[in-house]
């Protein structure tokens, strides 16, 4: 049986790998939400900071430097086009988790909504924008990946407070 060859981590991967974590700590947030514990409130408010950070990273590296590139490469853009629309809207859901004062039941619906919203704009992104982007000519993902990694620590550190 011949062996396949394994594909080379790019650009789709390392995206890919930002959508399974930020899905792990919504299934956490999700099981929080059963919890009746004293510390489930600041639990789930540290993990909502998490997730929004991880999202806000996660998109802007996507509107920096994936989406321009993949625009550029590929005929229909209109996937594109919706991906920057889901976008806004969860940077919106995003800032309203932020801004929040308390950890209450709208609280919890919002982290929620956005869950769900991640999960089809991931849906979107892995089976449409993902395989057409690999199959575009002149389009370097494994080169693309460098850079993502790159600005994505570069944004961390920002948000963590570190110093450039």
């Amino acid at each position: 049986m011949p062996t396949t060859k394994r594909a080379q981590p790019d650009a789709c991967s390392l995206l890919d790998t930002d959508h399974k974590n930020v899905k792990k700590m919504f299934t956490a947030y999700e099981e929080l939400m059963e919890s009746k514990a004293a510390s489930a409130t600041d639990k789930k408010r540290e993990l909502a900071n998490q997730i929004c950070m991880e999202l806000t990273v996660h998109a802007q590296i996507e509107e920096e430097i994936f989406y321009p590139a993949v625009r550029e490469a590929i005929k229909e853009t209109d996937l594109l086009d919706e991906a920057e629309v889901e976008h806004a809207t969860a940077k919106d859901l995003i800032a309203q988790i932020q801004d929040a004062t308390d950890v209450d039941d709208m609280f919890d619906a919002k982290v929620k909504v956005l869950g769900e919203y991640i999960d089809h704009h991931v849906k979107e992104e892995r089976n449409e924008m993902f395989p057409k982007a690999r199959a575009a000519k002149g389009l370097d993902l494994v080169a693309m990946r460098e850079q993502l990694a790159a600005r994505k620590e570069e944004l961390m550190g920002e948000l963590m407070g570190e110093p450039a």
